[in-house]
């Protein structure tokens, strides 16, 4: 199975530390981390500057993987990554990372699935993209183990 090229999708302040445990696990090629001076940088030049950077990071990325915490579903720019995904019609998938623990704060509570507030269309029908939700008492492991072949189920329901 080939190393596939992905977008992470979180929400920064709340989850950080897991999404670092889950791009570490080294099983696909993730979008680099951005630093966060380098965010606070992009969101001061405005609207036009983050989807600049979100479309020069997304473009050759053929999944994005939207990484659930508590609070992701109301993120703006999540909502934003999620649409532009699917409108260029690249693998879309969620995973809850709420049992995942954080050095910081632990685990989280389990947050909404962020898919729930849209449509999704292909062709002359609907598809909803899946969010898996790990299991609490292996949740790294089962991420580990499974991500690369989610990542393929979702890049094939887009083809």
């Amino acid at each position: 199975m080939p190393k596939r090229q992905i977008f992470y999708s979180f929400h920064f302040d709340n989850d950080v530390m897991r999404v670092q445990q889950v791009r570490n696990m080294g099983v696909i090629e993730g979008n680099a981390a951005v630093a966060p001076n380098t965010w606070e940088e992009v969101k001061r030049k405005g609207r036009a500057s983050i989807e600049t950077w979100i479309e020069d990071n997304m473009k050759y990325r053929s999944c994005v993987v939207v990484l659930i915490g508590t609070e992701t579903h109301k993120r703006e720019w999540v909502k934003y990554e999620m649409e532009k995904a699917w409108r260029d019609g690249k693998g879309l998938l969620g995973v809850h990372i709420h049992n995942l623990n954080c050095p910081n704060t632990g685990t989280c509570t389990k947050g909404n699935n962020p898919f729930d507030q849209f449509t999704f269309r292909q062709g002359g029908r609907i598809v909803t993209p899946v969010a898996y939700d790990p299991p609490a008492n292996n949740a790294y492991q089962h991420i580990q183990a499974n991500l690369a072949n989610w990542v393929e189920s979702a890049i094939s329901q887009r083809n």
